[in-house]
């Protein structure tokens, strides 16, 4: 750390803010007139490459093939779809119209996609082929969207469908090709504070929000990770652009910078290695699950002989040391993100001073680069040995206050739990609003502190240490579920009185699995696994849960409220992870 560092004022952090510009298509423009031929996105799935140049001019007429159909600034455009590349040219080309991106879980049909499009209310939705059937199926609930854009995948391409689908009559279909005709860009401004994305996250109490974030939110959430960068780098994505992971921290924090982009539609693991090395590939991030798959590989001799060099994990798994020296990854980082508050802490781990991966694969800052970088932005830059403990996030990020409260609201002393509460010194760092949702805004934000849901404890040290989630938020292999999604569709089995739905260990990694436990109407005849077959038709594959039991009655409290935490016990008792 630097004394310049910690005792920077609001307005030196504004300087540092606008350094680069406080928006992701003004940097876009730059590195189009000053990199031209470099490539920008390779596609693997399909083996093609857009240069600077041509990312630039494809998103331009994106932008103003949108606009000649009526989309404004501040105007809502949904995409869904599955296909990286599209969905990356989708997102730059909205930006660019000034519009908001919206993109939705390409895992969704149903009550879920409805809900989220009607939420939403875009005025277009972009889509492929391949979705279609599942929009017709919604159709006649499909009031608000004025036209769907729809992607036909070239022949020979990798997700050409077999049976292809026209949209219902009902809605009034564009093709993507007439996106990309020749057309002038828009000429709008975009300010740091204009809406950039509407992202939806799992709720507890109520079903899923939509996050409205800024241009300055994505400056903020990509600013101290993409200065591990160097435009030598080129950054592996699988992650789903649906989420912030993929979208704005891989994506967007690696055209900020200027360097190349190689995406996949989904991660692999047996394809994860030969794509890194085929790509040359430096950077990348893990979400939980990647990693023990990753590791239960057989060793080979070959596995350090790869120029993956830099690796994201969150939360930091106790395997990291030995993923990083079986792997050769010089540096694994290590954070607090999140899609309201962006990234509010932020750490390095020195794996091995800057020597397991091979020199001549090495690409991107020095050993000396990395740490000095560290230090100017108040970035913790810690060995291997001391972020043994589970859950390390380390100190809160420039741009933010954080502390530990109680559920009274009193900042807790060291060394208890409390939940997380963050506060921006920048205005338009954090999220504007839940889309639709003042009274949940004002109480996320309460006593001027945004309560993020998740529980902290604070070290004499000041560095903090996540312990687990407050609310019945559930995480399942990178997806945020909602408890109340879960009982939702079970509550619609006919008969099914009540359900409570709630997050155990998973079996493999650190996240959760899902258990449902449910009460039945007396004298009906069900069965655990006709509801896991019901269910299973119902809703998304990662929402499915993996345990679900029949209970005589769903405990609850004098006030009705369901008691969990004794479903919980018994269920964990029953499967030995007490």
């Amino acid at each position: 750390m630097t004394e310049n560092a910690i005792t920077m004022t609001q307005r030196q952090l504004q300087a540092e803010m606008d350094r680069e510009g406080d928006c992701i298509v003004v940097e876009l423009d730059r590195w189009v007139e000053r990199l031209g031929d470099k490539p920008c996105l390779y596609y693997g799935d399909d083996d093609t490459t857009l240069t600077y140049t041509e990312f630039g001019r494809i998103t331009d007429r994106i932008a103003g093939n949108l606009a000649s159909r009526g989309v404004k600034k501040g105007d809502f455009v949904s995409v869904f779809m599955g296909n990286a590349k599209t969905t990356i040219l989708s997102m730059f080309g909205i930006w660019k119209a000034g519009a908001v991106y919206c993109p939705i879980n390409f895992g969704f049909s149903g009550d879920i996609l409805a809900y989220q499009i009607n939420d939403t209310r875009p005025k277009l939705l972009i889509t492929e082929r391949a979705m279609v059937p599942r929009l017709n199926h919604i159709a006649s609930r499909l009031s608000s969207v004025e036209g769907i854009v729809v992607y036909d995948p070239p022949e020979g391409s990798h997700d050409v469908p077999r049976d292809p689908v026209d949209l219902e009559n009902a809605l009034k279909g564009i093709a993507w090709q007439d996106l990309l005709v020749s057309a002038p860009r828009p000429d709008i401004a975009i300010r740091f504070d204009d809406v950039a994305n509407v992202l939806y996250t799992s709720g507890t109490t109520g079903p899923s929000k939509g996050v409205i974030q800024t241009h300055r939110w994505m400056n903020q959430y990509t600013f101290v990770c993409r200065r591990m960068l160097s435009q030598d780098d080129i950054l592996y994505n699988d992650l789903p652009l649906y989420h912030v992971g993929g979208a704005i921290f891989n994506v967007v924090r690696a055209i900020w910078m200027g360097c190349t982009v190689v995406a996949w539609d989904r991660f692999s693991t047996t394809e994860f290695w030969s794509r890194i090395r085929k790509t040359e590939a430096s950077a990348a991030s893990l979400i939980d699950t990647m990693i023990p798959w990753l590791l239960k590989a057989p060793p080979t001799p070959e596995d350090r002989n790869t120029p993956l060099n830099k690796v994201h994990m969150q939360p930091l798994p106790d395997s990291h040391v030995e993923m990083a020296q079986r792997f050769g990854l010089d540096y694994i980082s290590v954070g607090f993100g999140q899609t309201e508050s962006g990234m509010s802490f932020f750490s390095i781990v020195d794996e091995g001073n800057g020597d397991l991966t091979p020199p001549k694969l090495r690409r991107g800052l020095s050993w000396t680069e990395m740490r000095d970088m560290a230090a100017r932005f108040n970035v913790p830059f810690v060995k291997a040995h001391d972020v043994s403990m589970k859950g390390y996030m380390g100190t809160p990020s420039l741009f933010v206050e954080a502390a530990a409260f109680d559920d009274e609201g009193m900042m807790c002393p060291s060394g208890e739990i409390g939940e997380l509460a963050l506060r921006p010194k920048l205005p338009m760092m954090f999220f504007r609003e839940y889309l639709g949702k003042p009274d949940v805004t004002v109480k996320a934000f309460r006593n001027l502190w945004f309560h993020t849901g998740d529980t902290v404890r604070v070290g004499d040290d000041g560095r903090f240490t996540f312990m687990d989630r407050k609310g019945d938020r559930i995480r399942v292999r990178g997806e945020n579920v909602s408890s109340f999604d879960v009982e939702e569709f079970a509550n619609r089995f006919p008969d099914v009185i009540a359900s409570a739905a709630f997050a155990v260990p998973a079996d493999v990694g650190e996240e959760d699995d899902i258990a449902l436990c449910v009460e039945i109407r007396p004298g009906a005849a069900v069965s655990e696994e006709q509801l896991h077959e019901w269910l299973a038709q119902k809703m998304p594959k990662f929402m499915c849960p993996r345990y679900i039991r029949i209970v005589e009655a769903i405990p609850r409290t004098p006030t009705s409220k369901i008691e969990k935490y004794k479903l919980k016990r018994a269920l964990l008792s029953e499967l030995g992870k007490q």
